[in-house]
């Protein structure tokens, strides 16, 4: 029985907290508390986080260039903590994602990463994978041009996980799209692709990642799984993972499910506290799918849309 487990901290699924408030974070781990404001019904809860009380911080980032400026992993382990990343890194795209470094960059990020921490801490996301048109007669495209690539940086860095997911059409996104037609008349639209054409894909990908010894795993894609080869390896992914962060780390974390995400559509994810916020901490990578609040919403909601 897990008796009074440790937390486990994410930090964040709502914005990207190492890219860009990594001294608004390090200012409450070492004030030993957050305030975490409830996205639904805005209640602000104080969270203790002394090393006592935190078993592990699970990071989610498309930059970690100022983590790794700050020396804030190093930092953050003298302190006793135990740290683990998710980082996501897609193809170059200065319409997907118009605002992040280039990809060079961010694999240079995922070498320093991995020298510094250990391979086995992080885990690569291509997340989502995305099918899209620029006009209504062109062809559509998708985000896949440069996985190769990064397969085999992450392979050679002794990387062994790959999480992935296809792009989910919120009304966020459409409002997006709105806008940027009616201010630049760029058309944008994406397209969601019929099981069989995801069955596919998803095969040449485990198949590409498994000659490179990385698995791959399915975020939030239950349907797919239930789809795919009885002989595959793919899994269902728990982006937090009490079970495995135990293994890495040892200690008690807690281990229970998390049924506050998506676990309808196959989300895995161990319980934690999320300590970003959608209002107080936009993400300025601004990028075009994304379901948490780029900094575009904010100017879309100030001119009406």
């Amino acid at each position: 029985m897990n008796q009074n487990p440790d937390k486990i901290l994410s930090a964040s699924r709502r914005t990207d907290i190492p890219a860009f408030y990594m001294d608004w974070f390090m200012d409450h781990i070492n004030s030993g508390f957050f305030n975490v404001k409830n996205p639904f019904t805005k209640t602000i809860k104080k969270i203790d986080v002394s090393r006592d009380s935190i078993h592990s911080i699970v990071f989610w980032s498309k930059n970690y260039n100022e983590f790794i400026k700050a020396r804030a992993g190093e930092k953050l382990i003298q302190l006793g903590f135990n740290i683990y990343f998710n980082f996501t890194i897609n193809s170059e795209s200065s319409l997907l994602e118009p605002l992040l470094p280039p990809l060079s960059k961010r694999l240079e990020q995922l070498n320093k990463l991995a020298c510094l921490f250990g391979p086995e801490k992080i885990s690569w996301r291509f997340d989502p994978i995305c099918f899209y048109g620029t006009n209504d007669s062109g062809p559509i495209k998708n985000n896949l041009s440069d996985f190769p690539l990064i397969v085999q940086k992450a392979s050679k860095l002794g990387i062994k996980k790959c999480v992935t997911s296809f792009f989910d059409n919120y009304s966020k996104v459409q409002k997006r799209l709105e806008y940027l037609y009616k201010k630049n008349h760029q058309a944008v639209f994406f397209t969601d692709p019929p099981m069989d054409k995801k069955k596919l894909v998803i095969h040449q990908m485990e198949k590409h990642l498994a000659s490179a010894g990385i698995s791959l795993h399915l975020c939030c894609e239950k349907k797919i799984f239930s789809t795919l080869d009885a002989d595959t390896m793919v899994r269902q992914n728990s982006c937090v993972d009490g079970k495995f962060l135990k293994k890495l780390f040892k200690g008690n974390p807690e281990i229970k499910k998390d049924y506050g995400q998506r676990s309808k559509k196959g989300c895995n994810c161990t319980k934690s506290i999320d300590i970003g916020s959608y209002d107080a901490h936009p993400c300025f990578h601004n990028c075009l799918f994304c379901y948490a609040n780029p900094k575009i919403d904010t100017i879309i909601n100030k001119v009406g849309f």
